[in-house]
């Protein structure tokens, strides 16, 4: 990119933009984060993490360096797997004196498979406001990319652990007509590949994606077979 390119950027009527919409007090702000590259987040993001008065996150250190990277330097608490009935309590408490909480997983949008979707319900269950703020997530970014056309997908997240259970669930998603979207820890992608390869026909498309929007993404289409 020149010099150029890079001032109009810069001065492009949009970046004000952000800056001129409402951000009500007393409101929990769902922040959806980058899931590798770290130019992914949107102003509206930035913005909200420049205003809020705490940011609740799934791992301090993770979302410091994040923050960093931005020129903020916010206090945060942690809310994660672990601690999300205790979380909610004192963020609630925080909404109820009015300041702008902004909820973040380590990457991508909370409550998805993600630590959040608690904190979510007990801010609403409490009669107070919640406003997303949308951005990336490692399963539309997937799907985007996959090229398995299907006008329907069914979001399964992370399979259980355990082989028979594993199996059984794909069993029950067998007949689904969609395209089924999988979460999966790097060392248990043969493991999941081997069920699949047990319930599903072989010539059935799957595609992997790891790495998304990183320096080594990769995509892997081909049969399950």
């Amino acid at each position: 990119m020149t010099e150029t390119q890079s001032t109009q950027i810069a001065n492009l009527p949009v970046l004000g933009e952000a800056s001129q919409q409402s951000y009500p007090t007393a409101t929990l702000y769902v922040v959806a984060t980058p899931i590798g590259n770290v130019t992914d987040i949107t102003l509206r993001a930035l913005h909200v993490l420049l205003l809020a008065d705490v940011v609740a996150c799934e791992d301090t250190r993770k979302t410091g360096a994040l923050l960093t990277r931005f020129g903020l330097s916010k206090h945060m608490v942690a809310a994660h797997q672990h601690n999300e009935r205790e979380a909610a309590e004192k963020l609630i408490a925080r909404l109820h004196a009015g300041e702008r909480v902004a909820l973040v997983s380590d990457a991508g949008t909370p409550a998805v498979s993600d630590p959040g979707a608690r904190i979510v319900d007990a801010v609403r269950a409490a009669g107070l406001n919640v406003v997303p703020v949308p951005g990336a997530s490692a399963a539309i970014a997937a799907l985007s990319a996959s090229g398995l056309v299907n006008d329907r997908f069914h979001f399964v997240g992370f399979l259980p652990a355990k082989a028979k259970q594993r199996e059984s669930e794909l069993s029950t998603l067998k007949s689904m007509a969609a395209t089924l979207v999988i979460y999966e820890a790097p060392h248990r992608i043969v493991d999941c590949v081997e069920a699949l390869a047990a319930v599903f026909e072989p010539v059935r498309q799957v595609v992997f994606a790891r790495e998304l929007s990183k320096l080594f993404e990769e995509i892997h289409r081909c049969t399950i077979g």
